[in-house]
């Protein structure tokens, strides 16, 4: 049991939901970041509790911003937290909060859950993150429900937008010159991709032309010559 966990469990504070298997995803990704300056995001408020849990885990330095369409959450706001009233689905106003922040260092888009809100955040913030920072998105089983938008393998689902980009991921490997798949900025950034249930989480770090390196001499074993047998 890591401290998330440990925190959720003794929790007598605001509500938090989460599901169980996130709080070791993010202990795995996430407690580098802990006792710096962490300025972080997460896109869906609800009752707090989250974000009390995240001022928690990375101390006195972090910076945490909640994004919320309810205005009734700013009465949330706390020592550390800052709550930003506007909707994920209009990308003027996530460019607008782009702009607005110094800097993100983790994105937890735990918004609305439909696609076009996943994918319209993921577009207009993703290329925002810091250098080393990190994208999760939560809750990516609704890519599969109707409700919001999704269906097994249904096309400009969330989880069908980010399987295109694993292929970007390995872009530099295009050696038949594929048209439409070519080195772009989230090649050149991103040094990792991560599936779980329900998550998907990048990590960036700024990557080179990956080449192949060598060390050591090269010598063919040495063949033994085969026993005789005898024959009685």
């Amino acid at each position: 049991m890591n401290d998330l966990e440990t925190y959720f469990d003794n929790n007598q504070g605001h509500l938090i939901n989460k599901w169980r298997h996130y709080f070791g995803v993010y202990d795995r990704h996430l407690s580098r970041f802990r006792g710096g300056e962490v300025h972080l995001l997460e896109i869906g408020v609800r009752h707090g509790g989250s974000l009390q849990m995240w001022k928690d885990y990375f101390g006195s330095g972090a910076r945490i911003y909640g994004v919320d369409i309810d205005p009734d959450t700013r009465g949330l706001e706390d020592d550390q937290i800052e709550i930003i009233i506007g909707d994920q689905e209009d990308r003027e106003f996530l460019r607008q909060l782009a702009d607005r922040l110094p800097r993100i260092d983790v994105l937890l888009d735990d918004g609305g859950h439909t696609m076009s809100q996943q994918i319209n955040t993921f577009e207009v913030l993703f290329p925002k993150i810091a250098a080393d920072g990190i994208y999760i998105c939560e809750d990516t089983h609704t890519s599969y429900w109707a409700a919001f938008g999704g269906g097994y393998r249904r096309r400009d689902t969330f989880i069908e937008y980010a399987k295109s980009l694993v292929d970007q991921l390995h872009a530099y490997h295009n050696q038949d010159g594929v048209e439409g798949w070519a080195v772009t900025d989230f090649t050149r950034t991103v040094e990792s991709m991560h599936f779980y249930d329900s998550m998907v989480v990048l990590e960036k770090t700024r990557q080179g032309e990956p080449h192949m390196v060598h060390k050591g001499r090269f010598r063919l074993p040495r063949l033994r010559p085969k026993s005789r047998q005898t024959r009685l």
